[in-house]
């Protein structure tokens, strides 16, 4: 192996508005000599098209762009170890497909680049694939890290809330661990990546939900109020935008409204 690294930057592109690259994602972008873009099929293909619009805008001249399909995952409901088992074969097979483009499509010295969905620290699997890489030790990079607006804060942003209520905490989850966190007296509960519109669970109780589907884009949807009263808007805004686009990538906060409180 040579000893001139290539060098790879992970680079957050927030939620879905091209106005939400921070200056740091900018500066990365013209930095990189190739873009790596993993396209997740033609249903999807407006994820793909955007990280395409950034680029011409803001990438260098002579830039290189290599697309690759993403692994198909297994996304049946299962039980906790069957879906880390699932999540885990997926994550190795993108880091096979990631080491692959590493090595053959870089040369030494040169810059790549992924660009990632809202924030590579939440809820995203590209970092987890290249410490896979380097773990195995048969390909040399750096790896670099550029912060992105995540949909958690585009979605406070777009409701015009904070997402702490006074000297409270967020509890952040994935929709397949929510019946585990359940009411959580002690504070908030933003949900991602809600397959089954899990927030029917709580129409009983007390509770507000701040929701948005397609944030950042023109096909942006916002719903807020108490629970009981807006789900069925919810899932009939749902099911019509999943029959319209083929997908739907929603994030929501459920609220246990303290109307007395001063806002921290």
């Amino acid at each position: 192996m040579t000893t001139e690294q290539r060098r790879i930057l992970v680079i957050g592109i927030g939620a879905g508005d091209p106005d939400h690259l921070t200056l740091g994602a900018v500066k990365a972008i013209r930095r990189a000599d190739v873009f790596f873009i993993v396209g997740k099929g033609p249903e999807k293909s407006a994820l793909t098209d955007l990280r395409h619009r950034m680029l011409a805008e803001h990438a260098q001249a002579g830039h290189r762009v290599v697309e690759v399909a993403d692994p198909d995952r297994d996304r049946r409901p299962m039980d906790r170890s069957d879906y880390t088992s699932a999540v885990h074969d997926w994550r190795t097979r993108r880091a096979d497909i990631f080491e692959k483009l590493i090595r053959e499509e870089m040369t030494a010295g040169e810059t790549g680049a992924f660009l990632v969905w809202g924030d590579p620290s939440l809820y995203d699997s590209t970092l987890g694939s290249l410490t896979t890489i380097e773990e195995r030790g048969t390909v040399a990079f750096s790896v670099d890290v550029v912060p992105g607006i995540s949909s958690v804060s585009s979605l406070a942003a777009r409701h015009r809330i904070p997402l702490n209520q006074v000297g409270r905490p967020v509890h952040i989850t994935p929709a397949r661990r929510l019946s585990d966190v359940g009411r959580n007296e002690d504070g908030d509960i933003v949900v991602m990546l809600d397959a089954h519109e899990s927030f029917t669970g709580f129409e009983g109780d007390d509770v507000w939900i701040y929701w948005g589907a397609y944030l950042g884009t023109p096909d942006e949807l916002l719903v807020a109020g108490p629970l009981r009263e807006v789900s069925d808007r919810i899932r009939q805004l749902r099911a019509e935008a999943r029959a319209r686009h083929g997908w739907i990538m929603d994030t929501y906060l459920l609220r246990i409204p303290e109307p007395d409180a001063e806002q921290a």
